[in-house]
């Protein structure tokens, strides 16, 4: 896709990305950092919705005083939309501290905090506002990676860019192995024939089956998305 078409994406944001190197709750400085971000593609005229992951507050089961609480995973997951709740209220203000407008959508809206999302109502509000997507599908049992690929479907995106802590995929943790391998390119079903840690398996096909290209991209890289938008290098691309 030529550059000049990326003018609406979606980002995906992880929340642990958002904590910094605590793993829980925020780093002011990482929060300043994202918006930063984002806001400098809203002035370059891009559209952009956001979808923002829970595991800063929870992932898995909850431990307390060193003593794991078993949950089922159903009750897990939903414990987790609702820390999509709190990291939205945040960048959201922040955002709007900064000088650009945002606001928070969601399939499962909490009174005074979001509303409905409807596609063709966000579609609109895309053209003025950041649209910041919380709750993930609204289903416990998929990921906030699911729930990204899911509302840039429906929202008509150009582009997911997918933030993590490294500058793209790898064949190996390259974190954890030095020879680790990174990929510019591949395409869905390299993704998936070689169980590459790129998003989940469902987030996967629905990309596949809608042809919605993912970019996997290290966040705290200054400047990443503005390169990547304007066809610049960076990150790995997933397509067709």
């Amino acid at each position: 896709m030529p550059v000049e078409d990326y003018s609406r994406v979606l980002v995906k944001i992880s929340g642990e990305a958002l904590a910094g190197s605590s793993k829980q709750g925020f780093d002011a400085a990482v929060v300043d950092f994202v918006v930063k971000e984002i806001g400098d593609l809203r002035d370059d005229g891009i559209e952009i919705a956001l979808v923002i992951g829970g595991g800063n507050f929870y992932r898995g089961n909850v431990f307390a005083a060193g003593a794991e609480i078993e949950l089922p995973p159903s009750t897990a997951d939903q414990i987790g939309m609702l820390g999509t709740f709190i990291n939205a209220l945040t960048v959201r203000d922040s955002l709007i501290k900064c000088g650009w407008d945002a606001k928070i959508v969601s399939k499962h809206p909490i009174e005074g905090v979001s509303e409905t999302f409807l596609a063709s109502k966000a579609r609109k509000n895309l053209r003025n506002t950041v649209v910041i997507c919380a709750g993930g599908t609204g289903n416990p049992l998929f990921t906030t990676d699911t729930a990204a690929c899911l509302f840039g479907i429906e929202l008509d995106v150009d582009l997911v860019l997918k933030a993590t802590k490294v500058d793209g995929v790898y064949d190996a943790d390259p974190e954890k192995d030095r020879d680790a391998v990174r990929f510019d390119v591949l395409t869905y079903n390299d993704v998936i024939q070689n169980d590459l840690q790129v998003m989940d398996l469902p987030a996967i096909t629905l990309a596949r089956d809608y042809q919605l290209p993912i970019v996997v991209y290290r966040m705290l890289d200054a400047g990443a998305l503005r390169r990547i938008i304007r066809g610049g290098k960076g990150g790995t691309l997933v397509s067709s």
